[in-house]
């Protein structure tokens, strides 16, 4: 069955490019630091869901817009309007933003995040929920939640964070909202490397270049097991990899591995 193409997609809320198989998504309105509204976290979550059927997607980029990443939630559009809710509406924006991430892990494409400036609140989620994660040495990532009243456990962040940099890590910057440094962030594993500024598209592209070119299928099937995994285990999740390696075992990918390696050549994937 033939999948979706997001060849014409023109969303409304962020910038959107797609070129070789790598989609590129960068928040709007830099001169507020690119936040989030009601609009634009529904736009990613629908976006993000259909990317997982989609067959011209193989990777996703996140790009800063005019120097930084994302600011969170927009004060006025969000944090306003949210004062004035009763709890029913509340829980659906709660459930809301939740889907964003829930997309995101279950979009079956590696997404990669190049952080530069700010990335706090839920800018800083949209990190934490990327598979690989870049930064420049000006990256400025908070979880601030507990700063404007609320709890840290915002969008998965209490079970992902620890997972990432550690529990005692991820509780001093969930319950602080400090801002974790682009230096602490790599040394924690947050960040998989810094670059220059400068250098932080292209390196992101390439590493999303480097990953379009391998079998995108297998990679998919990674990106199942790494997060399925988490709440399964080890017996079980010996099994489910057992099971999932047979399924890549019947690629074409696989068997051009193979024929490629008996004649001494490099494989040529293509993702079936």
């Amino acid at each position: 069955m033939k999948g979706k193409s997001m060849a014409g997609l023109s969303p409304v809320h962020f910038h959107w490019q797609a070129e070789n198989g790598i989609a590129r998504i960068r928040l709007a309105r830099p001169e507020r630091k690119n936040p989030l509204t009601f609009e634009s976290y529904a736009e990613l979550r629908d976006t993000f869901r259909d990317l997982a059927y989609a067959d011209d997607i193989h990777a996703v980029v996140f790009l800063p817009n005019g120097g930084n990443f994302c600011s969170g939630g927009d004060v006025h559009d969000i944090i306003g309007p949210l004062v004035n809710m009763e709890m029913k509406e509340l829980l659906a924006f709660t459930r809301m933003t939740g889907d964003v991430v829930k997309a995101m892990i279950n979009c079956g494409k590696p997404v990669i995040s190049a952080v530069d400036g700010v990335a706090v609140g839920a800018g800083a989620i949209i990190a934490m929920a990327s598979d690989l994660r870049l930064a420049t040495p000006e990256a400025k990532t908070a979880f601030l939640f507990t700063r404007v009243g609320l709890a840290g456990c915002d969008m998965g962040a209490c079970a992902m964070l620890p997972r990432i940099i550690g529990q005692g890590r991820a509780a001093e910057l969930l319950y602080t909202g400090r801002t974790m440094s682009a230096e602490e962030g790599e040394r924690w594993g947050f960040f998989n490397r810094l670059v220059a500024a400068a250098e932080l598209e292209r390196e992101a592209l390439d590493l999303a270049a480097r990953i379009v070119a391998g079998p995108t299928f297998a990679h998919g099937i990674t990106k199942t097991q790494l997060n399925q995994e988490w709440s399964m285990g080890l017996d079980q999740a010996i099994e489910a990899e057992a099971q999932a390696q047979a399924i890549c075992m019947q690629t074409r990918d696989f068997e051009r591995a193979y024929k490629a390696f008996v004649a001494k050549e490099k494989p040529v994937f293509e993702g079936d």
